[in-house]
């Protein structure tokens, strides 16, 4: 990978998110949640004081919960339901391939939506796990480790691979939170990758960083184009029909993507590096579902 990034600079970055973070959240409060205790509403009953329900008293039940002014109308023991609060889990799939930092914006944009995510989860209270993720290969990145921002030491490892990303490798948690970061620039279909989001109710969220350079080149002439993922040189001559077809082609891609993640009932923004990252992340990011003003 060619990640360029320093300690220092990435700390300085997640002061920044920590910022965007206040002012943009992930939509936490579209669903029920299980997890560790916490603020936000559970898929059970818990001992936080909302009350929620009535229901008949078992045996081995919490005698403390007891409704006492029902039982004296009723004769009948009948259980006090609070609504259970929890910390909802969240799972980060960043994709590290090079073509993610192919570009100096698109590597920013990259990097910031990185520290986004893990800074609006971390103010929730959510139960967070990160994975950088290349092809097949993957690595557990620990929250204190990308706070550190010491954590490209870690993905440097990892090989280049033109390959989707295998999600299905990954050890994602029931009902959790799905966040990929990804460019999306891979061959074949999104069906998998999307699936593996919303497997085993999870709530899958994309967030794409793009460059202006990708989408809109205005090549014209001879070109030496270097493969990010091998950094193999390719000669060409790019032509206006040419030209015609690699945009039609990308536009083509990404409307299978947004087609498929509608499909799947996942949020998918495309961020562009173009403008500040907060104007780009609500840009689509609201619109789509996958962030929420505070």
């Amino acid at each position: 990978m060619t990640l360029l990034a320093d300690a220092t600079a990435l700390r300085s970055l997640h002061a920044r998110a920590r910022g965007w973070a206040r002012v943009l959240k992930l939509p936490f409060r579209q669903q029920r949640w299980r997890g560790h205790a916490g603020e936000f509403m559970g898929s059970g009953t818990g001992s936080s004081l909302d009350f929620q329900d009535h229901r008949i008293y078992l045996p081995g039940d919490d005698p403390r919960q007891i409704n006492w002014q029902a039982y004296a109308r009723t004769g009948t023991y009948s259980m006090k339901l609070y609504r259970e609060e929890v910390r909802p889990l969240v799972d980060v799939i960043f994709d590290v391939s090079a073509s993610m930092f192919a570009f100096p914006a698109k590597e920013q944009r990259a990097l910031e939506l990185f520290a986004f995510v893990v800074e609006a989860s971390l103010q929730s209270g959510a139960t967070l796990r990160c994975h950088a993720i290349a092809g097949a290969q993957h690595q557990f990145l620990e929250p204190e480790v990308i706070l550190s921002g010491l954590w490209p030491e870690r993905v440097r490892e990892l090989h280049a691979s033109a390959a989707a990303p295998a999600l299905n490798r990954l050890p994602l948690r029931a009902g959790a939170m799905r966040l990929l970061i990804s460019d999306l620039l891979f061959p074949g279909e999104p069906e998998s990758t999307l699936a593996c989001l919303s497997a085993r109710n999870g709530r899958g969220i994309v967030f794409a960083p793009y460059a202006q350079d990708e989408a809109d080149p205005g090549w014209d002439g001879n070109y030496e184009f270097i493969d990010p993922e091998t950094s193999l040189p390719h000669e060409h001559r790019v032509e206006s029909a040419l030209l015609k077809r690699y945009e039609s082609a990308y536009k083509r891609h990404f409307e299978l993507w947004k087609a498929a993640a509608l499909k799947h009932g996942i949020a998918m923004a495309r961020v562009s590096a173009a403008v500040d990252f907060q104007k780009a992340l609500q840009h689509e990011g609201i619109a789509s579902g996958g962030v929420e003003s505070a």
